[in-house]
């Protein structure tokens, strides 16, 4: 019987991926709700919706009435799709307003900027909002399980904590276990990611095969609330006393130039220096305090390793107390590389690589990994 398996709440971005999780959770006979997070994107204002807090997480959603951004996973087009799609399947769709919690992942993307470091709010988003407040939400309608498109796996093992493991997607080119490193432990039997058990073209296959709006929709690669990738613009405007004028200078100290702001730059970076030595130079160090930039050969940007805070693990620390074999992923887009990992605290880990890294920037995350395993990761803060 529909529904006889449990209530689950699904957060629909308005992409394939979620509206085929969604699809998918019914046909094996979940009592699914569909939910649009309302993030207040530029440009958004939803005005006409009453605010979350005020009914008590139960706003239903007059597709009229929708209008937000205009990029990202919550734009206007994003939200009348995930609209679309529920209509398609037949399912509740509800609009929750994290606009109040969103602007917490906007001030921590500002203060990492200001501070030198090159933040990831996807992660925290996932972190904060879609394993966390929008957890809060699922209890309320009695929901059991939050689901969302994410390609990674939740699976039974023999061993770890409480039996449940978090995993690699099956499709490689599209894993998302990095970006869900920092989900409680406790939460995972809660979390349900059905696509990632598939490869990206069999689930636009699904999508076509059930007739959804979205099987042939390009995927998200903005970040929501950073109009034109403007990184520095949205830092400058949110805090315009913190972006300065600098100096560039060289490992040796020497000024080549000036720069309009460190949070211009971030670690790695080659194009738009704005001096040329005549051989390619990249950031090698950024210093918020003294508000410079070095710049350096490629070789001076290799790290042995790294130190990271914050840390959260999916098996029982005491299991990465001494030096453990693993492989490790230092950025989203990078692919896991050999290495070796150890707690060092009870919120600190270090981490080394069997050959120089390119590139380690303090702010992004290093997760570890036993093959498909994720054995858990943390924030860095230092490069070695």
């Amino acid at each position: 019987m529909l529904g006889s398996r449990g209530k689950v709440l699904v957060a629909m971005s308005g992409g394939v991926d979620s509206s085929v999780t969604a699809a998918l959770l019914q046909e094996q006979g979940y009592d699914v709700v569909g939910v649009f997070m309302r993030l207040g994107s530029p440009g958004e204002t939803f005005d006409e919706l009453e605010p979350y807090d005020d009914v008590d997480a139960s706003l239903a959603c007059d597709p009229a009435k929708i209008r937000i951004g205009k990029q990202g996973c919550c734009s206007i087009n994003d939200a009348a799709d995930a609209r679309l799609v529920a209509a398609k399947l037949g399912i509740p769709f509800y609009v929750c307003n994290f606009k109040k919690d969103f602007g917490r992942i906007i001030d921590y993307f500002v203060g990492e900027y200001n501070a030198g470091r090159t933040p990831n709010p996807c992660v925290r988003c996932n972190d904060w909002l879609k394993f966390g407040k929008l957890h809060d939400y699922a209890r309320q309608i009695d929901a059991e399980f939050v689901a969302s498109g994410h390609y990674a796996r939740i699976e039974a093992i023999g061993h770890g904590r409480d039996g449940l493991a978090l995993k690699r997607g099956v499709d490689r080119d599209k894993d998302q276990s990095y970006v869900l490193f920092g989900a409680p432990q406790e939460r995972l039997g809660e979390m349900m990611l059905p696509v990632g058990g598939y490869e990206k073209r069999e689930i636009r296959a699904i999508a076509e095969r059930l007739d959804l709006p979205v099987f042939d929709k390009p995927d998200s690669q903005e970040i929501c609330f950073v109009p034109d990738n403007d990184y520095a613009g949205l830092v400058r405007r949110r805090s315009p006393d913190d972006v300065q004028p600098g100096r560039i200078v060289d490992t040796s100290g020497k000024v080549l130039g000036e720069h309009e702001g460190h949070q211009h730059f971030t670690i790695g970076q080659r194009r738009g220096v704005g001096v040329a030595l005549g051989y390619p130079i990249y950031v090698v160090h950024k210093d918020p305090e003294a508000n410079t930039i070095t710049v350096g050969e490629r070789d001076e940007l290799k790290s042995a390793g790294c130190r990271a805070r914050e840390t959260n693990w999916f098996v029982p620390p005491e299991t990465v107390s001494d030096w453990t074999p693993c492989t490790l992923k230092i950025r989203y887009n990078a692919e896991p590389v050999p290495g070796r990992v150890r707690r060092t605290g009870d919120d600190e880990l270090e981490a080394e690589f069997e050959e120089p890294q390119f590139a380690v920037a303090p702010g992004q995350a290093v997760v570890c990994y036993d093959g498909d395993l994720v054995l858990g990761g943390g924030w860095i803060t230092e490069a070695r």
